[in-house]
């Protein structure tokens, strides 16, 4: 059965991510990686696609990994990850070596953007791999760039909210929906204010591959005060806003079955989540009222969209 927990204190008290990086006072990367490392459990290796978690853990001469690790360019870690899970597969076969559980953590640049071709070819092929997308938004490790995971509106360097545009004119991309295009068996989102639900879904990814089952795909929301332009102990209060405003569906996807981990009855206004944020306060104006309004029909459709696919059977 997979290790699941009720209450925080059940979590094992050995470290393996380090203290002592680089990331920046409240991001969200850090306790996700530490639950994933606690979670799934046995013997596991590390793929990492360049991007803030990269760069901030591995400052030479040091690193904050306590199992084996690889660093990736931004394109290619469900490629390695492949490469890698097809290697442990024939030297278990050949030489009996046990079995590692692979890990693989992309940035929302390097998942929903330049790896998305890596990653859907990973997909397609069925490899048994966890792949966790921490999504900050935006190129948050090279300059607070605009990418395909940044929501309608939000001001970023290279979508700045002015007089030619109110933040980026796009909606975000609905990356989980491509994933489960792919017909994977589980999928899920997470959030750093829910720390308890991450843990159980990280249990039951690793009960997954102990079966050979994979691949599993995870998007967590990852809050970066830098980028965001908010104060860092607002962090874990903004992450619980975005499930509360149901701007981030708590949800798990398995074997085609929809299931709402937290359902949201009563929502909160959506600009209690937006007024905390340097890079949506624009949108408070009366001028951009009209992004604003857009931002709010979107939120109401996708919740309906899910609560209407969790009635169904199976979605495959």
């Amino acid at each position: 059965m997979a290790n699941f927990i009720r209450r925080l204190n059940e979590i094992p008290r050995e470290e393996l991510f380090a203290s002592g990086h680089g990331l920046c006072a409240g991001c969200g990367i850090p306790p996700m990686v530490k639950i994933a490392l606690k979670a799934v459990d046995g013997p596991k290796t590390v793929v990492n696609a360049t991007g803030c978690l990269e760069v901030a853990t591995t400052l030479y001469p040091n690193t904050a990994w306590r199992v084996p690790w690889v660093h990736n360019a931004f394109e290619n870690a469900a490629a390695t990850a492949s490469g890698i899970e097809a290697a442990l597969r024939a030297l278990k076969r050949k030489r009996g070596w046990k079995d590692y559980k692979i890990i693989v953590f992309g940035g929302d640049g390097g998942t929903f953007d330049i790896g998305l071709q890596s990653l859907s070819g990973a997909l397609e092929r069925g490899h048994k791999f966890i792949y966790v997308c921490y999504d900050n938004e935006a190129y948050m490790n090279t300059g607070i760039q605009r990418s395909g995971a940044t929501p309608i509106g939000a001001a970023t360097t290279t979508s700045p909210a002015g007089r030619v545009i109110p933040g980026k004119p796009e909606n975000k991309k609905n990356l989980l929906d491509i994933v489960l295009a792919h017909r994977v068996p589980y999928a899920a989102t997470l959030n750093s204010a829910y720390p308890i639900d991450m843990w159980n879904k990280f249990a039951k990814a690793s009960e997954y591959l102990d079966k050979g089952i994979g691949p599993i795909f995870f998007h967590y929301y990852s809050p970066c005060p830098v980028g965001w332009r908010m104060d860092s102990a607002l962090s874990i209060e903004v992450a619980r806003l975005a499930v509360q405003t149901r701007i981030w569906p708590l949800y798990e996807v398995e074997e085609g079955k929809i299931k709402i981990n937290v359902m949201v009855r009563r929502p909160k206004p959506i600009e209690e989540y937006l007024k905390l944020q340097g890079r949506f306060r624009h949108l408070l104006k009366p001028e951009n009222r009209h992004i604003l309004e857009k931002i709010k029909e979107y939120v109401e459709l996708n919740w309906n969209r899910l609560i209407r696919l969790s009635q169904l059977d199976s979605i495959y």
